[in-house]
């Protein structure tokens, strides 16, 4: 039986050979096509792979964010965001171009910014929590001073 970094190292391996070849549309097609090569994953493993890798849905499949730079610090997209906006005293709302929110949403949470406590991407829109008001006006001043919108 393979030791665990083995398997995983081996469905890494597979998923860049899979998205390389094929666009995937839903992790749960990527977990079929796995099985399908014999090996083993679930939804939750290959999530996991995928952020391991820097590996992002654009727009209608995955794609990975940044394939010449180091999978922890990818190029930012700084082409992406359209807009900021507070909703509430601890959630900030981003809006990017069609398809950009997943990218723009692995960027911050790579960014090591200490007012992000989270974030969540949609196709178009991030929501991203902070721990206080101050936090997040913080952040809204520094998305607005480092994204061009």
């Amino acid at each position: 039986m393979p030791a665990a970094h083995e398997t995983r190292q081996q469905r890494q391996q597979a998923i860049r050979q899979i998205l390389a070849s094929q666009p995937v549309s839903k992790q749960s097609e990527l977990v079929r096509l796995l099985r399908e090569r014999g090996i083993a994953a679930t939804q939750s493993s290959v999530s996991r792979d995928l952020r391991q890798l820097g590996i992002a849905k654009l727009g209608s499949a995955w794609a990975e964010t940044a394939t010449d730079a180091p999978a922890d610090n990818p190029p930012p997209p700084d082409d992406f965001v359209r807009g900021v906006a507070a909703a509430g005293p601890h959630l900030t709302v981003i809006r990017t171009a069609i398809g950009a929110a997943s990218r723009v949403g692995v960027f911050l949470d790579r960014s090591g910014w200490p007012e992000i406590v989270g974030t969540i991407s949609g196709d178009d829109t991030i929501f991203v929590a902070t721990a206080s008001a101050a936090q997040q006006r913080r952040l809204i001043a520094r998305i607005r001073a480092h994204f061009e919108f």
